[in-house]
């Protein structure tokens, strides 16, 4: 059995139930992940399971649960690692989170942001330790695209 300190980033990933091989692709017209010199920003990203399959649509509190859409902001921080590993080839080449921006698609009165992206927020430390703590913000919106709960987005800063 590996030690914890050598399992790497992908292999932590996937254990977590974020299998790397789910390929995600832009449905508009943007750049998933823009890499300039050592810093990576990564576009919004949606509870997608895959490239197609929305799970979690609808507003927080009254059609998703916090605990749904924090479980549903933690698929989104997994799809920004994987768009990342897309692009570099491995999540060993994340030097740091620096940045992470959440939005929660809420209803008038819910003021529990901060609980629902927790989930991308731990699903970042979980997988890459210290390297994954990050400043954040946490906003709740009117609507998200698609319907969506959740969207995370992030910036990185990369290893040479």
């Amino acid at each position: 059995m590996q030690s914890e300190s050598t399992v790497s980033p992908d292999e932590k990933l996937e254990s977590l139930g974020y299998p790397l091989d789910r390929k995600l692709s832009p449905a508009a017209i943007y750049k998933p992940v823009v890499i300039d010199g050592a810093t990576a920003y990564v576009s919004g990203c949606v509870p997608f399971d895959g490239d197609k399959n929305l799970v979690s649509q609808g507003k927080v509190p009254s059609q998703v649960s916090v605990e749904d859409a924090r479980r549903a902001a933690a698929l989104c921080a997994a799809n920004i690692l994987r768009l990342v590993r897309q692009e570099v080839g491995s999540l060993d080449r994340i030097q740091r989170v620096l940045r992470v921006t959440g939005y929660v698609n809420s209803e008038d009165h819910f003021i529990e942001q901060h609980l629902v992206i927790n989930g991308a927020s731990q699903l970042f430390v979980d997988v890459l330790g210290e390297a994954g703590w990050h400043a954040r913000t946490a906003v709740g919106t009117a609507q998200l695209p698609l319907g969506a709960s959740v969207e995370v987005d992030a910036i990185l800063k990369l290893k040479p």
